[in-house]
């Protein structure tokens, strides 16, 4: 595999995952460029809706450096010895219960914190106020979680860095 992985129709429409996986089109620079995208899409969300969105976007950014940099694609799945509510968000690739509620509030809230600001949830979509609250509480939550985990990954990631630094310590 080469420069060709550039041509794969996931990669031109910048979609990685169930496209690649159907397409047996997968590759790292896929798995790079899905997160990117993702983000880059996130970022924009989240900077047209506040004036301190540029903080989850430096967050998000700042995980990603930190997940991939030694990682690559199999940041998912090559963690490392992790606390118990870290393994149950990241376990299987995020597909389980406490997963999927950390990604619906990495993903979907800040669309629906767009819905709610911009109306899109009242006029076009008619979307009960009662709904909408509790959507926004759901995805709050879900993202808090989602946080914790980020928080947990750049943590992971200091250690490495600084992990030459602690063996010299011990050995004084």
């Amino acid at each position: 595999m080469g420069l060709e992985v550039l041509l794969y129709v996931p990669n031109v429409i910048g979609v990685d995952g169930w496209a690649a996986r159907r397409l047996g089109q997968t590759s790292e620079f896929g798995a790079w460029l899905d997160v990117v995208i993702d983000n880059l899409g996130r970022g924009m969300l989240w900077s047209l809706l506040y004036e301190w969105g540029w903080l989850v976007v430096a967050l998000e950014w700042c995980v990603f450096v930190c997940t991939h940099s030694t990682l690559g694609a199999r940041w998912k799945s090559h963690a490392g010895p992790c606390p118990s509510w870290v393994q149950a968000v990241m376990a299987k690739g995020f597909k389980t219960p406490m997963g999927a509620f950390a990604i619906s509030g990495l993903h979907v809230l800040p669309v629906w914190l767009y819905g709610v600001h911009y109306g899109v949830l009242n006029e076009p979509l008619s979307v009960p106020a009662w709904l909408q609250g509790l959507g926004l509480l759901l995805l709050t939550a879900g993202r808090l979680l989602c946080f914790s985990v980020e928080v947990w990954c750049i943590w992971l990631h200091i250690r490495y860095l600084t992990r030459d630094e602690e063996k010299a310590r011990e050995k004084d």
